[in-house]
């Protein structure tokens, strides 16, 4: 069993900047970030596969960026250039078994392990 938590999240103005954490209890090899926002269905942000090639949604693309500290066991989602339409509560999610030889993240359904959330909220 992996345990994760979310940290760095908060309030600030639109073009503002955050960084989330995603500690681990233990080694995860790949990991994603998910968001979702009252009414509406959660969506992968971005994902970091075991050799930390990313991935992210077409909205986030050049302003967030997924890198991790392996000695750490901690994964981040800088964000920047925020924009009201990011508020959202942020999970990290992780699995035991990453898939193929880059050890890319799976499904959303697939996802055994998530963090508690933590709130991101962007003014106008």
């Amino acid at each position: 069993q992996v345990q994760l938590v979310e940290s760095g999240g908060g309030s600030v103005p639109a073009g503002g900047s955050l960084r989330l954490s995603c500690t681990a209890s233990a080694y995860t090899a790949c990991l994603a970030w998910f968001r979702q926002a009252p009414g509406k269905e959660r969506e992968e942000v971005a994902t970091i596969a075991r050799d930390s090639s990313a991935t992210y949604r077409d909205s986030v693309k050049g302003r967030f960026i997924v890198s991790r500290d392996r000695p750490k066991n901690t994964v981040y989602l800088q964000m920047n250039s925020l924009e009201p339409e990011d508020s959202a509560m942020y999970y990290c999610a992780a699995v035991d078994q990453c898939l193929g030889y880059a050890g890319e993240v799976p499904r959303e359904r697939e996802m055994r392990y998530w963090g508690q959330g933590i709130q991101v909220t962007v003014s106008s």
